[in-house]
């Protein structure tokens, strides 16, 4: 027998399961083709990540430090450092005055480790999860890779593009849905609920028996008015949020939740057996980044800097539309003057004008072709030159 007869059916037992064909999160494509033109010397102005440039917090360093160089750094409880989830508990009486009890309250491994727990704890495969469009790309990914359908609802301008009531349960009567995500700051359209939008959303879901998640974790980063955490409003709501973004804190890998009561335990199983805890350096760091709020607030300056910036200097380059920036740090333009192939205007403005964005598509597949996603949680100088670079390409 020869090799390649021995071969071919190894072969077929690597072939990759269905449940892991699903899209890239095409911004990380996005970055690889910006490394390479950095790599030969180009400079590159990064708008195409939600990362920000800020560092964590000084108080996050110094305790991080301080754990390092006490020795071991052993696994913790499976829902967390107690300290860490009582000081989230007081965070959301200090920033909502509303009261979590911190026995709901789950940390993970970022809000993906979250949305994965939140998703496997609430939802059989076959089980039908609205979510808007544009939206958050992976909240799509993972429900297909956990066997989930992911049921994209369209929003527009009339509604500031956040989901209605009448729009989640006119999808529910054309077919059950289970449940719904939302994300208010939202990605990619920095767009904010307020309070009686997301009061009406979830007594509709109520009505309807749709299970409610709520994405927070933009909150903190909120411009046009304070955002409303649904842990207030409901004790039933899944509420994510996470230290990647207020706090600065993308590569440290730590999140919470905030769960309904009969979930807790169902979660603290689940996180036993795929991850044991969260890295214990992360969720000390993350404890002591809610003294460092002050140096967060002047990053959060920062971003409305950058905000004014590219407001008034994208009209002048010629992107004249784009959707209300009320939270976090995006822009998302509407490029339809110009091309109706997001993807491929991305990468001639990475290309011409080194300036790295994201094509909309990644975010919504039916009309993402018109928008780009444009980051502006990097320097003032940095928007500055990209309004020119982009200014000139366009030209």
């Amino acid at each position: 027998m020869d090799d390649a007869t021995v071969r071919d059916p190894v072969r077929r037992l690597l072939t990759a399961s269905g449940r892991s064909d699903v899209p890239p999160f095409m911004v990380m494509d996005v970055m690889a083709a910006a490394a390479r033109i950095e790599a030969s010397g180009g400079h590159v102005i990064h708008m195409e990540v939600g990362q920000p440039a800020a560092p964590a917090p000084k108080t996050a360093m110094r305790a991080a430090h301080a754990a390092i160089e006490g020795g071991r750094i052993d696994y913790t409880s499976a829902l967390g450092i107690p300290s860490l989830r009582e000081r989230i508990a007081r965070h959301y009486r200090e920033t909502y005055r509303c009261e979590v009890d911190a026995a709901r309250i789950v940390v993970t491994t970022g809000s993906s480790g979250a949305f994965i727990l939140a998703f496997l704890a609430l939802f059989e495969p076959g089980d039908r999860v609205a979510v808007t469009v544009p939206g958050y790309p992976p909240y799509r990914h993972i429900l297909s890779a956990l066997g989930c359908e992911a049921v994209l609802i369209e929003t527009s301008s009339e509604t500031r593009h956040a989901l209605t009531g009448e729009a989640l349960l006119a999808a529910h009567r054309q077919k059950p849905l289970k449940g719904v995500l939302i994300g208010s700051p939202a990605n990619p359209t920095g767009t904010m609920m307020s309070r009686e939008a997301l009061t009406g959303l979830m007594l509709a879901a109520e009505s309807a028996g749709i299970r409610f998640i709520s994405d927070e974790i933009y909150h903190g980063l909120d411009y046009a008015f304070p955002a409303v955490t649904a842990a207030e409003l409901s004790p039933d709501a899944l509420v994510i949020n996470s230290f990647s973004k207020y706090f600065c804190m993308t590569g440290w890998r730590v999140g919470w939740m905030v769960v309904p009561q009969p979930l807790v335990r169902p979660i603290e199983r689940l996180q036993q057996n795929l991850a044991i805890s969260v890295p214990t350096i992360s969720q000390i760091a993350a404890e002591a980044a809610f003294e460092g709020r002050q140096e967060m607030e002047e990053v959060k300056r920062g971003y409305e800097e950058n905000r004014g910036i590219l407001i008034a200097g994208l009209p002048q380059a010629g992107l004249t539309k784009f959707l209300p920036a009320d939270g976090a740090f995006y822009l998302y333009a509407d490029v339809s003057d110009f091309t109706s192939d997001s993807l491929a205007f991305a990468k001639q403005m990475l290309e011409k004008a080194h300036v790295a964005a994201t094509p909309g598509i990644d975010f919504d597949p039916v009309h993402g072709r018109s928008f780009i996603r444009l980051s502006y949680a990097r320097s003032a100088e940095e928007m500055h030159e990209a309004v020119a670079r982009i200014a000139r390409w366009l030209r």
